[in-house]
């Protein structure tokens, strides 16, 4: 005879024998549920005064109206200046990212700092090394980008009066449970569910591994680029919710403060950079939920081939690996990043301003306020070649279109 089985109360009673009810685990995602244990013995760490607390405070919603004016498009386009205080220029990969040099960001004039803004505007992540700058000067150099930004749930400095430094802390009290969360979850642009998501944002290594711990950026220019046309017009047609619940779920399960209620924002999924013109994919698995209007078979198809692309496809990532006082600077605007886990059990600690930007621009809004065509900004389609066309020497001389060998 099979054996029977009943359920009262949430207890489970088979062929009469009960048996108490089993407990889901409590699993440990860092990106939605921060550590609140942090190492305690730090009496000799020199940064100390940087390490996470999550204050007991509320702050006023925002509202998507604050002034910002994009030092960008101040700039010169050929940023003279700020190449000329550098000793090297190093672009990383065709698509994104540039190291640069010889040059101490305190030291930059406001005509650099504009330059800088477009350099990151085009390549996507800029990155510096050897910087001696303090946060405080950080978020001054930030604050000419953009009104700072402060988060509702991550931590902020033992320090008082740095509450719009978002704190990056990791040590070996607590471990990620790889249970609690895929790697493609953690690609994600900052906070993008605010009305006016981030613009140039810096993030500084003050403490880091001896070795891993490295960061990875995607060129959402070169994510919606590689698509057909046809495709690349239908997505500009949507728009996507964007989702802070899950972040603030998190942070009351570790028993914290909400500072600021989420939100839920609609964005275009393929946004303008509003200086260059480009056009970007604006998703992310971090935040993104659904693509607003359509069937949830089709939303969950469309974002997940785009999740899977910024997060598999090495042809439009950079990936970066940290020294202490290395910065970035990255437009959070039209790329996305995810930091890597593999440095249990040393202590990462960084520092992150953040300035807001403009809200999010779809294709159509941005040609109709400024009479201009939105762009792709492509290395392919700067040499004259469109998605999927041959090399033209091969086509023009008649040889075989032949596959990619390594």
């Amino acid at each position: 005879m099979a054996p029977v089985a009943t359920e009262t109360n949430g207890t489970t009673t088979t062929n009469g024998v009960s048996k108490a009810p089993v407990k889901a685990n409590v699993l440990f995602n860092p990106f939605y549920s921060p550590d609140t244990t942090g190492d305690v013995n730090d009496t000799d760490y020199k940064y100390a005064k940087y390490k996470p607390r999550f204050p007991d405070v509320h702050w006023e919603p925002l509202d998507g109206n604050l002034p910002v004016t994009d030092r960008a498009q101040f700039a010169d386009p050929e940023k003279k200046a700020l190449f000329a205080a550098a000793s090297k220029i190093q672009h990383l990969t065709p698509a994104i990212g540039t190291e640069l040099s010889g040059i101490d960001l305190r030291q930059l004039t406001n005509a650099q700092k504009d330059e800088l803004a477009l350099l990151v505007a085009e390549r996507g992540v800029v990155f510096f090394r050897d910087q001696e700058i303090t946060i405080e000067e950080q978020l001054e150099l930030a604050r000419h980008f953009g009104p700072l930004h402060k988060h509702a749930t991550t931590p902020v400095p033992r320090q008082p009066g740095l509450e719009e430094v978002h704190i990056v802390y990791n040590d070996g009290t607590r471990r990620p449970d790889p249970s609690a969360f895929s790697k493609i979850e953690l690609w994600h642009s900052d906070v993008s569910y605010e009305l006016q998501p981030p613009s140039t944002t810096s993030l500084k290594l003050i403490t880091g591994p001896p070795y891993g711990g490295d960061t990875l950026w995607s060129s959402g220019y070169a994510l919606y680029s590689s698509f057909s046309p046809g495709f690349q017009k239908y997505l500009e047609g949507l728009t996507a919710v964007h989702s802070a619940v899950a972040q603030a779920d998190g942070a009351r399960a570790a028993g914290l403060t909400v500072r600021r209620e989420p939100v839920e924002s609609v964005h275009p999924v393929v946004r303008v950079h509003p200086v260059t013109g480009y056009k970007s994919i604006y998703v992310n698995p971090g935040f993104t939920r659904r693509i607003v209007g359509l069937p949830k078979a089709e939303s969950d198809a469309i974002l997940q081939l785009l999740f899977s692309q910024i997060a598999d496809n090495p042809d439009f990532q950079v990936r970066f690996h940290w020294e202490v006082n290395s910065i970035a600077f990255w437009d959070n605007r039209i790329v996305t990043h995810s930091a890597t886990f593999d440095f249990f059990p040393h202590v990462r600690h960084a520092l992150r301003a953040t300035p807001h930007g403009e809200r999010p621009t779809a294709v159509a809004d941005y040609e109709a306020a400024t009479g201009k065509a939105a762009r792709l900004r492509d290395e392919w389609a700067r040499l004259g070649v469109a998605p999927g066309e041959p090399e033209p020497s091969a086509a023009a001389a008649g040889r075989p279109v032949r596959g990619y060998n390594d």
